[in-house]
């Protein structure tokens, strides 16, 4: 069972506010408006936690969760969709126990932090919340840092407060970026780590506002205890603890180094130039890692040209994960057998090399800064070291 849901009573004998005491209003005590936050999970989209508005009835007391988390995968052209970038979610209003059975289930903390409004901002809230769950205007198109269950939440804060909650966010920042939160909270899975890692573009890097940041509901959890009301009160009036964590929690902040990477690619780069003599066994490597190259950079061609994913626009890693790799994979079965590479592979391969120098002079200048130096100094010692030993003029005809 769920602990009973309670915020901290206003005394009976404590008088109304004024602005609270209206013809049609007095009669009737608003609803309490809480947000509830739940901590990630440890199934993949349950990495970067979840929040919802809970709305209590104030005369019978039910509880009600507004949840924009909810979406339909036998919609028509789902999987399209979702690759695409044009994935729709909606928000869903249900009894908030049936709504907390399954993160109870999963193991995941929950709380709830209740909210100091105006009799007025709760009714327009509950209102509109209520409004906005009807079937015909629940859809709304989803994007993981604009658009998602905590902005929407946050938005409708915001709403209630008469753009209050931005106008108190969206001038501090503390430096994160939708890149450093989206790879701190998928790094208990290594592979969307490096997916996120890969494949956002520069339009992930820019500093984050507050408010900007509030598409983690971890963060927006914080932030709105130190939002103050339309009154200069501290918004939130109380937070009520309601499930504890079982799973791992919220991965920590940790600095992000460079310079393993560039040892990591100066040792493969130096074992590569230390076989050179074995031309066969540098070619045995070179192949899975020109078909790396070519899969993760005709993946972020597609991301860049053909979806709506603005977060991976523009993204500069595709210079190191070239699609030139495919003619270099072209003879990567000749030099195999000991024989001379295709015509001009000399040239393509040095071309590689070239793309992979001008990442770094653009992330040298600060370009539209992209926060990739550390894929740079692992893959571009790899990509010259392979140029050098298997671009070489005078390799022979048939190889050792």
């Amino acid at each position: 069972m769920l602990p009973a849901l309670h915020a901290q009573p206003v005394p009976a004998d404590t008088p109304p506010p004024p602005e609270a005491i209206a013809p049609a209003a007095a009669e009737t005590p608003p609803p309490r408006i809480g947000v509830a936050t739940m901590q990630p999970g440890e199934v993949f989209f349950e990495r970067f936690g979840h929040d919802a508005i809970v709305v209590v009835d104030p005369i019978s007391g039910a509880a009600t969760s507004y949840n924009f988390g909810f979406f339909d995968p036998g919609e028509a052209d789902f999987v399209g969709r979702f690759v695409k970038g044009e994935m729709m979610y909606y928000l869903v209003a249900l009894p908030f126990e049936q709504d907390m059975a399954s993160y109870q289930d999963a193991g995941r903390g929950v709380s709830i932090q209740w909210l100091d409004l105006k009799p007025e901002q709760a009714r327009r809230l509950a209102d509109a919340l209520a409004e906005r769950a009807k079937p015909e205007n629940a859809r709304y198109h989803y994007d993981y840092f604009t658009a998602n269950c905590a902005t929407m939440v946050r938005d409708y804060v915001d709403l209630a407060l008469d753009g209050g909650l931005q106008r108190q966010l969206a001038g501090r920042s503390r430096g994160n970026t939708f890149r450093s939160e989206a790879v701190r909270l998928a790094s208990p899975a290594w592979w969307m780590w490096l997916g996120f890692d890969l494949g956002l573009g520069p339009y992930t890097d820019k500093p984050l506002s507050r408010w900007q940041e509030g598409f983690v509901p971890m963060r927006l959890a914080e932030s709105l205890t130190q939002v103050r009301n339309s009154e200069g009160r501290p918004l939130v009036l109380a937070t009520q603890p309601l499930l504890p964590q079982r799973v791992a929690p919220e991965p920590p902040e940790q600095a992000r180094h460079w310079w393993p990477w560039l040892l990591a690619g100066v040792i493969v780069g130096a074992l590569i130039l230390a076989g050179r003599r074995h031309r066969r066994a540098v070619a045995a490597f070179a192949a899975p890692f020109w078909l790396l190259c070519v899969v993760a950079g005709g993946l972020l061609v597609f991301l860049w040209g053909f979806t709506a994913h603005e977060s991976a626009w523009g993204n500069r890693n595709l210079l190191l994960l070239n699609p030139l790799c495919l003619y270099l994979l072209a003879s990567a079965w000749p030099l195999l057998r000991g024989r001379a590479p295709l015509p001009g592979f000399r040239i393509v391969a040095w071309a590689v090399v070239a793309c992979g120098v001008l990442a770094l002079v653009i992330h040298w200048l600060s370009i539209q800064p992209q926060f990739n130096l550390q894929w740079i100094v692992l893959l571009l010692p790899v990509h010259i070291a392979l140029a050098a030993v298997l671009g070489r003029r005078d390799l022979p005809g048939r190889g050792r």
